[in-house]
């Protein structure tokens, strides 16, 4: 079931990749077939940072169930603790 769904959103953090760390400024989020991950379908999140080329990307495939048991478990770890004033990101227009 692919259905071109896509989100993007701006985000402020770090990742690393092959060639180190490196600041991540968005995220796309969709579900559709996975390249490398043994599933149908897949969960796909790729973190970018468009500023530094095509190599600053980190992707994540996610089956389903695992995808939602990771939203489950980020909500609850943020919930247990007190986010900063402000840290809130909106969706890139």
């Amino acid at each position: 079931m692919c259905t071109y769904q896509t989100e993007l959103l701006e985000v402020s953090g770090s990742g690393k990749g092959a060639g180190g760390w490196f600041p991540l400024e968005r995220a796309m989020v969709y579900f559709d077939h996975p390249v490398h991950a043994a599933a149908e379908h897949s969960l796909n999140v790729d973190f970018l940072s468009p500023t530094r080329g095509p190599a600053a990307r980190l992707a994540v495939e996610l089956d389903p169930v695992a995808a939602r048991e990771l939203a489950r478990t980020i909500l609850a770890v943020l919930d247990r603790v007190e986010a900063p004033a402000g840290a809130g990101h909106a969706p890139v227009q």
